[in-house]
């Protein structure tokens, strides 16, 4: 089974980019050496995702507490609220393209008028109806 970790570092006082730079080889080479069978960068507008594949659960979590992990992940340029880690694939594995938007849901919206049934009623005669005669006497 194929174990994710992606790791999210949005820009903050100086761009994430930059933290990729400083950190990105040594999170690789840590990866790698603790069972990573392939990782991916992925540059965005707001920062960089660092999506590493892992061939156990167990490997993963090892990787992620490993003090060279730790070290990099405090650096990130903004440590409050620019960093994202979580199992699985991340914000790079989308589409290029946006999404498009769906329909405002009309909660305010009522329903429907149910449409009136009209009911003709006909006098019951004793001949079958192949035989009755038309409206037109024919």
């Amino acid at each position: 089974m194929d174990s994710w970790l992606s790791i999210e570092v949005l820009d903050g006082t100086f761009p994430a980019r930059a933290w990729q730079r400083a950190h990105g080889d040594g999170l690789t080479e840590a990866a790698l050496t603790n069972g990573a069978g392939q990782w991916t960068w992925h540059v965005h507008g707001w920062g960089v995702t660092l999506e590493i594949e892992f061939d156990t659960e167990d490997r993963r979590d090892r990787f992620r507490a490993l003090p060279a992990v730790t070290a990099a992940l405090d650096a990130v340029p903004d440590p409050d609220r620019g960093l994202l880690v979580y199992p699985g694939r991340g914000g790079g594995s989308g589409a290029r393209v946006p999404r498009v938007p769906r329909p405002k849901p009309l909660a305010d919206a009522g329903a429907l008028p149910t449409p009136e049934v009209e009911h003709r009623m006909r006098l019951a005669t004793t001949e079958p109806p192949m035989f009755q005669l038309s409206s037109n006497g024919s």
